[in-house]
């Protein structure tokens, strides 16, 4: 309890009783003020006027409890956010079936953790779509007698499969997985969707050349180039040896998936967004 007195200092303080009572003696007469506090309540003031021999008692003073605003502010860490966009990446899937994991539709998404990146490339690469359509590119390699060493038959076409799905494989892991962990690029296409027809085209084909780094700046894309190689010569391992052509075969192959990664990334641009149900939010990535 502080007591003051217009032009008089130092104030008097006074502590209250148990039940609330208190009391200043030895006080002259005249206006006066009263400040009341307690830990947790708010601050009441009371203002009076004592005159010459009157023993002045206040009307009840009440106390409440100070309100108090508290900002609780909920959030993901950089890492969780990752967690939750993956899981609407796997989600994706053009005309609901097709594996469509490797687009972000959102512009600034949270980069991508090691485990992330291996945890996209083994669904992709074990989605049973993948293995269907291995499947079927190994039956029109049997027909052409494509890799003729391999022979016919059931035997010809199980080699034939294992041969494509060892390009699939490890084209998947190499360079969406291994080196981007290592390189710290992010292995995904990042849907633009705005501007003109050209600028949106452009994009699509520098993309497969180019890629995010974790740090969210472009820059060439090293993983792809080297993974697309790195599969190459990893396919001349399984590859019969009369279709095998060393450094040829190498550079040959990743071309090749250099031109079908700018092919699949126009498809993705303007094509694969009309055809995939439940789209996340193009919203922002940030926490």
């Amino acid at each position: 309890m502080k007591f003051v007195r217009e032009g008089e200092s130092p104030d008097t303080e006074v502590l209250s009783g148990e039940n609330g009572e208190f009391f200043f003696s030895s006080v002259a007469p005249g206006p006066f003020h009263l400040t009341i506090t307690s830990e947790g309540l708010t601050p009441q003031d009371f203002s009076g006027n004592m005159h010459p021999g009157e023993v002045y008692v206040t009307p009840l003073i009440r106390l409440i409890i100070a309100t108090q605003v508290t900002e609780v502010r909920v959030g993901l860490t950089r890492d969780e956010l990752a967690d939750a966009q993956v899981k609407d990446q796997e989600k994706q899937r053009v005309f609901g079936f097709i594996p469509n994991f490797y687009v972000s539709y959102v512009p600034d998404a949270a980069s991508l953790a090691p485990r992330h990146k291996f945890a996209l490339a083994w669904k992709s690469a074990t989605d049973p779509v993948t293995f269907a359509a291995v499947g079927v590119v190994a039956g029109f390699d049997q027909a052409g007698d494509r890799w003729g060493a391999y022979g016919q038959g059931t035997r010809g076409y199980a080699k034939r499969f294992g041969a494509s799905y060892g390009d699939v494989f490890a084209g998947t892991f190499i360079g969406s997985a291994i080196l981007p962990s290592v390189l710290k690029q992010d292995p995904r296409y990042f849907y633009k969707g705005r501007g003109s027809k050209r600028s949106r085209i452009f994009y699509a084909l520098a993309n497969s050349v180019i890629c995010k780094g974790d740090n969210g700046h472009w820059q060439p894309n090293y993983s792809s180039i080297a993974g697309n190689l790195a599969a190459g010569g990893i396919s001349n391992l399984y590859y019969p040896a009369n279709d095998r052509n060393g450094i040829g075969t190498v550079v040959s192959t990743a071309l090749i998936r250099l031109g079908e990664t700018a092919v699949a990334n126009i498809f993705q641009e303007f094509f694969a967004p009309k055809m995939t149900p439940n789209l996340p939010s193009r919203g922002s990535g940030q926490p």
